[in-house]
């Protein structure tokens, strides 16, 4: 079993454990072991936007620090890389390893403030599990399916971070495939939406503009309705509460809606591979199990 420092996040080990539960099991089901980096901090939730603003690269580069250091010591065997699974987490740490990689000057400027700390290298390479799949290979993925996830309609839903900018995110910003591949590698039904990439609302969520962030979620959620999905999945965590917590309010402001189970890619993975126990089915707002039941997916 290959052992990779995983960065789990604030989120994950709060309002989003169902989220971690599923991907460590679905990461054991492909024979890795996530190694939580030691003291990790919170990566800062946002990215930096301006060129000379380094206190917000500091944080993420502490964590990059753990990772060189768990890499040293031997407890990981993959030639410094980070596994994330939140979108957000891995859009903010990519970010700040990239910049610090590109940049000596702020490099040495951000280790000199890190007194404390061994000097970051820039040697850490930041990648989204969909990334490691991708490169193990999704026929990999699907030869070790032990319940196809046959029958079930299943719209990817990106986001903003996964995917942007161009040079971050894992995919083409315009026209992503890698979910829709993991999905088809797992056995499910790809059904397309045209808003599977338009912004959720963000911090609209908690920033007094909830019903904006409700009527993102009738037209993303309608979107992937209308083209005949059961269901919906992201692997952004703030993504998730805004198309799956706030249908309650969507459904308050428009009668017609109706609710969409809203699940993280491991849960279905984890599914898929047999740990429905794993898969943290009791965290989602809107209850996915009477669909999986009723497409014979989900025993009791």
């Amino acid at each position: 079993m290959k052992k990779f420092p995983y960065y789990p996040g604030c989120t994950l080990k709060q309002a989003a454990k169902h989220f971690e539960t599923s991907a460590i099991a679905s990461a054991e089901a492909m024979d890795i072991e996530l190694v939580e980096i030691q003291k990790w901090n919170c990566c800062g939730a946002v990215a930096s936007l301006t060129a000379d603003d380094m206190m917000h690269h500091v944080a993420p580069i502490r964590n990059l620090v753990r990772v060189q250091e768990m890499n040293e010591k031997g407890m990981v065997d993959n030639e410094y890389r980070l596994v994330v699974f939140c979108s957000m987490c891995f859009n903010v740490l990519k970010r700040s390893a990239k910049r610090v990689k590109e940049d000596a000057d702020m490099l040495k400027t951000i280790n000199d403030f890190m007194d404390t700390e061994e000097d970051y290298e820039g040697n850490v390479e930041v990648k989204h599990f969909l990334e490691i799949l991708d490169e193990i290979g999704f026929d990999s993925l699907t030869r070790r399916v032990k319940k196809p996830l046959k029958g079930l309609k299943i719209s990817a839903y990106y986001g903003c971070t996964l995917l942007r900018p161009r040079g971050i995110g894992i995919d083409d910003p315009e026209a992503p495939s890698i979910m829709e591949r993991f999905i088809e590698a797992l056995g499910g039904e790809v059904v397309d939406n045209p808003y599977k990439s338009l912004c959720c609302g963000s911090y609209h969520t908690v920033g007094g503009n909830k019903e904006l962030v409700a009527e993102r979620a009738y037209k993303i959620i309608n979107g992937a309705r209308d083209n005949g999905a059961d269901m919906m999945i992201t692997s952004c965590p703030l993504c998730a509460f805004n198309l799956d917590d706030r249908q309650e309010l969507t459904k308050k402001i428009h009668p017609d809606f109706q609710h969409m189970p809203v699940l993280y890619f491991t849960q279905i993975m984890a599914m898929a591979m047999g740990m429905e126990d794993r898969a943290g089915l009791d965290g989602n707002h809107i209850d996915a199990r009477p669909l999986l039941r009723e497409r014979k997916l989900l025993e009791g």
